[in-house]
């Protein structure tokens, strides 16, 4: 792998920048902040700049993490497909899902590599329960439930921007929910079908002062006949972990945080159970390892290098934005949407 760029040094940078200090990456980080710049030069080994231009003529560059804010992602990804250059991008795609298509179109027009850090697919835990899914032994699915129990205090909202249509795209849909509810959808359809269709409402409790939803309750459909129910919210304080549960006619299987369990009707048990970990579900929205990201990385330089896919493309990361999309006009609908395939 030739150079790397880190575009973007907020508040997303510190997991990413400690993965590529582990695999021995050879970086530069590009802000057009001075402080930002300063503040991560302090914490990481890593030349700093602040043209943007200069990284994406620099043909020693093979590619870029993009850190943006979400509003900033299509033309950015534009810019550095049109240069050749790979990108690992930060979730979501982009703040509409025509947006969105438009990045997936801009890395398949030059035929560059995307992908998206929808790290949980990585967690230990979800790897073994999709191969147990996988092995059939929960028999035929006929539930799948998504729970996401998160809290952010006024103080995060109160940072411009954050929660607005206009930079985040929407609220816990697309900012927090998104990377379980990503990980839902990876381990349900292959063995329940695509989510199809869904239903429910969303909100703006009277927690939060902000532009967006920070709570949704959904029911949803499979196309194989499964039914199950997400919620997701910011505003179940303190924070609790969040949770995917698998009804079976053999027996049942949840997925809680960075560990599994599973019951069958036999009187057996499977299930892992990780060292304690904190999941970022909390006020502190970094408070978690960096180890998923890694992951990520290694398996960005591993796909560019072996000219394969990455486990989560750009037009796989669709499958979640379509259905964000189907919850937030299924809640203003009061209709049954159809999520769109």
């Amino acid at each position: 792998m030739s150079r790397i760029a880190l575009i973007g040094l907020g508040m997303a940078v510190t997991p990413h920048a400690k993965s590529l200090v582990d695999l021995g990456a050879d970086v530069v980080a590009m802000s057009p902040s001075e402080s930002r710049r300063q503040a991560f030069a302090a914490r990481f080994p890593f030349p700093t700049t602040g043209d943007l231009n200069a990284i994406a003529a620099d043909k020693s560059i093979e590619a870029v993490g993009l850190l943006t804010p979400p509003n900033t992602h299509l033309e950015l990804i534009e810019t550095f497909a049109a240069a050749g250059k790979h990108i690992l991008l930060e979730k979501p795609l982009d703040i509409t899902p025509a947006r969105a298509e438009a990045v997936v179109a801009a890395g398949e027009k030059h035929g560059v590599t995307i992908a998206v850090v929808l790290q949980h697919r990585f967690k230990p835990a979800a790897e073994k329960l999709a191969a147990l899914l996988a092995s059939g032994r929960l028999g035929k699915i006929v539930s799948c439930s998504t729970r996401i129990p998160w809290w952010r205090p006024q103080s995060y909202y109160d940072e411009p921007g954050r929660g607005s249509f206009a930079r985040d795209g929407g609220g816990v849909l697309i900012s927090q929910a998104i990377h379980t509810l990503d990980l839902m959808l990876s381990l349900a359809e292959p063995v329940a079908g695509r989510l199809t269709d869904v239903c429910g409402f969303t909100a703006t409790t009277a927690v939060h002062r902000m532009e967006t939803e920070d709570y949704a309750a959904s029911a949803v459909r499979f196309a194989g006949g499964a039914l199950g129910v997400i919620e997701a919210t910011t505003a179940r304080y303190p924070g609790d972990v969040e949770r995917i549960d698998f009804i079976g006619t053999e027996g049942t299987a949840t997925l809680s945080g960075y560990g599994f369990s599973a019951r069958f009707h036999d009187g057996s048990e499977d299930g892992f159970t990780p060292p304690p970990t904190a999941g970022g579900g909390g006020a502190d929205p970094m408070a978690f390892p960096h180890d998923l990201h890694r992951a990520v990385w290694a398996d960005f330089f591993d796909a560019i290098a072996h000219k394969r896919a990455p486990r989560i493309t750009a037009r796989e990361a669709l499958k979640v934005h379509r259905l964000i999309e189907a919850m937030l006009e299924a809640g203003k609908s009061g209709a049954t949407v159809n999520v769109r395939e």
